[in-house]
């Protein structure tokens, strides 16, 4: 990513969410900001909730020419015709999913503060790889730092996002040396998520 480049938003949904509410509120959302890319990230991993979820939004996000992915499950993602997969365990499940999904599926690894996972990861396919969190006490206590993001952006063509404890201040260092932002929970406890999606994205430029 050239230094200049602003980078793009990559949405997550929230861990948990009314069917019958949250699409319309995505809608205003993907309405009104560029989004590059939507995960759907559900707490549960009752296959039922996940699909009755995937499809209450993948049509919304479709009809805003979002692409749609799903954490780890990539049997779903398969079977519900979804663009891809957002995998949890480093570089590890990378080489089955990009197998079962065919080279044309989106495939992301999330390798938590790890360089070595990260390159693993690119070796085996993926087609970006998510560093995190980045602020906060989230997790067992590690952060992603600025000098991993800075070095993978100089060093590694892979795009990367940077995700977990996304603040406006952590946004304005991290911006020079990242290609995507995932948002999610930042956003969605606020009254007015695209209001708060839209603080994050100014302190991006």
């Amino acid at each position: 990513m050239a230094m200049d480049d602003a980078p793009q938003i990559y949405l997550v949904t929230p861990p948990e969410f009314e069917l019958g509410r949250y699409p319309d509120t995505l809608a205003r959302v993907l309405d009104g900001a560029e989004i590059a890319c939507l995960r759907l990230s559900l707490a549960t991993r009752d296959e039922d909730r996940l699909t009755r979820a995937a499809d209450a939004i993948r049509e919304v996000a479709h009809k805003a020419d979002v692409a749609l992915v799903i954490d780890t499950h990539v049997v779903l993602a398969e079977r519900l015709g979804l663009d891809g997969v957002h995998l949890l365990d480093g570089a590890r499940s990378v080489r089955a999913a990009r197998k079962t999904l065919g080279a044309d599926a989106i495939v992301g690894a999330y390798c938590g503060q790890s360089r070595h996972d990260g390159m693993g990861a690119g070796e085996h396919g993926a087609d970006y790889i998510s560093f995190g969190p980045v602020s906060g006490a989230l997790g067992d206590g590690e952060l992603a730092e600025r000098d991993l993001f800075a070095w993978w952006s100089e060093m590694i063509e892979l795009p990367v996002v940077a995700e977990g404890g996304l603040t406006e201040e952590a946004v304005r260092a991290l911006a020079p040396v990242t290609d995507f932002f995932a948002v999610g929970e930042e956003i969605w406890r606020e009254e007015d998520p695209l209001a708060a999606l839209n603080r994050l994205r100014a302190a991006m430029v």
